[in-house]
């Protein structure tokens, strides 16, 4: 397994990124407990606490086994036009696509489509999930996790990242994100709380310090260097 940079420069700050090791989150438990305890006794005032979106989503109970998934006449039709991309499966699956039906409504999917297949005649992209939202594009395709046993699950994006965030902030007292994040360049923060700068949070996630395969390691602590010498 590769070795992450701890650090990261953007703007002419550094900033050390700090991961964290937790149990395999089950179904059921508190994430922003989760947070609190493994991030309690190495954060410290002016920090950001990130938290990734897929291990949210498993706490929430949105994690769904792929056999469980009944598949629909509409999704099996619709699927093979999702475009091919070079980081994951996305909605080029019955499964996914079932999912991003039965999240976002039969109608919304079908107008996404639509917008989407305009826009690619016209040499657009992006048009799909503009239309289909937010909560189609954070759907992960089973075997996108490597971690059993999730790894055959279709792990829906997690509800209500802003409150999420908002509520480890009141229980930390760190600024935190809900983000997702990937191992090719891809940074979004789903939620934020209202001290963060979301497009420079991005950038300084953007090489995914966090890792993307078994580390185990769902949080980080972000922290800008000149507060680790001052703090040390």
């Amino acid at each position: 397994m590769a070795k992450r940079e701890p650090y990261r420069t953007v703007e002419g700050v550094t900033w050390v990124r700090l991961p964290q090791k937790t149990h395999i989150i089950q179904p059921g438990e508190d994430i922003v407990e989760i947070v609190d305890r493994y991030t309690r006794d190495l954060r410290r005032p002016g920090d950001i606490l990130v938290v990734a979106e897929s291990p949210t989503a498993i706490s929430q109970g949105r994690a769904i086994p792929e056999k469980d998934i009944r598949i629909g006449l509409l999704a099996r039709l619709l699927w093979r036009g999702v475009r091919k991309v070079p980081y994951g499966i996305g909605l080029r699956s019955p499964a996914t696509m079932q999912c991003a039906i039965d999240e976002c409504g039969a109608l919304r999917i079908l107008a996404a489509c639509a917008v989407g297949f305009v826009g690619k005649m016209l040499g657009r992209r992006g048009d799909f999930y503009r239309i289909a939202g937010k909560q189609a594009a954070t759907i992960d395709a089973a075997h996108t996790c490597p971690v059993p046993p999730y790894d055959q699950c279709v792990i829906l994006g997690p509800k209500d990242p802003e409150g999420v965030a908002r509520r480890i902030w009141q229980r930390t007292g760190c600024d935190a994100a809900v983000m997702d994040i990937n191992d090719i360049g891809g940074s979004w923060a789903l939620g934020a709380s209202e001290g963060i700068d979301r497009p420079l949070l991005e950038e300084v996630m953007r090489d995914n310090p966090m890792g993307q395969k078994n580390e185990c390691t769902p949080l980080a602590i972000v922290r800008r260097v000149e507060t680790e010498k001052t703090s040390s």
